[in-house]
């Protein structure tokens, strides 16, 4: 009896203190949609979102805008004899403004260009909103998992306890067929489960810890501890397509790649194509010349008798002559059309990379789907059967110690699979959702 103590002594406190730590907080409960909207509302990803799309609105409002003028003034042909205004004829004091016109329609396609490069914005947002909710799912899902998994170890350390005291009352009195193996035993799967509860709240503060790092405020100054309390209820999410979700055939790449059509991630791709295009014909018009209009007056002084002089008013046209265009304009456009052609091909390679990922999430769905079917149809019910026998065999001295034992360790390993199964389904329905994403109702645009 004194092992029993002495391992109740140093494992009791420590159940205790973890389950203290599971169920108490000072920040309430936290729901599984109450932690995906703080972390969509305090995402400062979003507002720098926000920021980038204002200052691009900005550059196409100044690129549309003329250069501005260009003004001048001066003394021309003064005499270098004496520096005297009224001495020569051609002296005079000038005055000019000159105004440069942009290459072609260059100004309109530059506005062009901002301005849909700044449409993008929206859809990351759309598409950052989606990612945060499948990231902060499947981290408050792992933490779920993790505390639960703790108070399933829980309700069966009394039963371990009892084994061990059993063993031990029974070796001590010398029972018929008691061994010092049984009590060994017992006491070594009674310490395996100490090192399991430790494992446990490792992964529970890591997956809390990194759920954390969402939900602070962006201006948060003062973070104080990670400590939240979890329903203890698994939340149901919902597919955001119930059919496909269901359906055991797998889908084909086309009807995949025609559910991602609407997709943010791939509608910004669709942006920067078309910016990127506008950059072709923005690169074509250096093609055309760029014209400056100048005009001047003037004024000369009256000469030395006192005669009036006329002044001079001057107006021109200049312009350049863009005649060796193969190492300047050429390259342009070449490398223009080069950058547009590789996003058409990040595009296409991201559409790829989506319908792999929504096929393969969409097998696991149906194998996670069976395995669950199977474990709430038979297995659960087989291992609880497996454990009574076993058990009231061991109790009637006809069964052995170390049968019974693992009969209960696989009951209770059999039900953390169960729990892992119901995690991991949500998990990857939450990762199914991200996919079906829609660009229709953006915010910010």
């Amino acid at each position: 009896m004194k092992t029993i103590e002495l391992l109740c002594r140093g494992f009791c406190p420590l159940l205790a203190f973890l389950l203290a730590q599971t169920v108490s907080g000072d920040n309430g409960q936290l729901s599984l949609r109450d932690a995906v909207e703080r972390a969509q509302q305090q995402d400062p990803w979003i507002q720098g979102s926000l920021y980038r799309q204002q200052a691009l609105e900005a550059q196409s409002t100044t690129a549309a805008a003329l250069p501005d003028p260009m003004i001048s003034a001066g003394f021309a042909n003064l005499p270098t004899n004496t520096f005297n205004f009224d001495q020569e004829p051609m002296t005079q004091f000038r005055v000019g403004v000159s105004q440069a016109l942009p290459r072609g329609d260059s100004r309109a396609l530059q506005q062009q260009q901002l301005l849909l490069m700044g449409d993008q914005h929206p859809y990351q947002r759309a598409d950052r909103r989606a990612r945060v909710a499948a990231e902060v799912s499947g981290l408050w899902l792992d933490a779920w998992r993790a505390s639960q998994t703790i108070k399933l170890i829980e309700q069966d350390t009394d039963l371990f306890i009892q084994l061990v005291d059993i063993a031990e009352s029974s070796y001590v009195n010398s029972i018929k067929g008691a061994r010092q193996q049984d009590l060994v035993h017992a006491q070594l799967e009674l310490t395996r489960l100490e090192d399991r509860l430790v494992s446990l709240q490792e992964q529970q503060e890591i997956a809390l810890s990194r759920l954390n790092q969402w939900l602070l405020n962006a201006d948060a100054t003062n973070f104080g501890s990670i400590s939240y309390v979890l329903p203890q209820a698994l939340p149901e999410i919902s597919p955001m397509a119930p059919q496909l979700a269901s359906s055991e055939q797998t889908p084909s790449p086309q009807s995949l790649a025609n559910i991602l059509r609407e997709h943010p991630a791939l509608k910004n791709v669709d942006q920067r194509l078309a910016a990127s295009s506008t950059a072709i014909k923005l690169a074509e018009q250096n093609y055309r010349p760029e014209w400056r209009l100048n005009a001047s007056y003037g004024y000369r002084d009256d000469d030395p008798i006192g005669r009036s002089r006329a002044d001079f008013f001057s107006f021109g046209v200049s312009f350049d002559l863009p005649l060796f265009t193969s190492n300047r304009q050429d390259q342009q456009v070449i490398s223009a059309t080069a950058t547009t052609e590789s996003v058409r091909t990040e595009r296409a390679l991201l559409l790829r990379k989506m319908v792999a990922e929504m096929t393969t999430l969409h097998a696991r769905l149906q194998r996670l789907n069976q395995r669950q079917t199977l474990y709430h149809t038979r297995l659960l019910d087989d291992m609880t059967a497996q454990v009574e026998a076993t058990m009231e065999a061991y109790t009637n001295d006809d069964g052995d110690f170390a049968e019974a034992v693992r009969a209960k360790i696989g009951e209770l390993n059999t039900q953390i699979d169960s729990l892992n199964i119901a995690v991991d389904r949500q998990k990857t329905i939450a990762q199914l959702n991200y996919f079906f994403a829609s660009s229709n109702n953006l915010e910010g645009k």
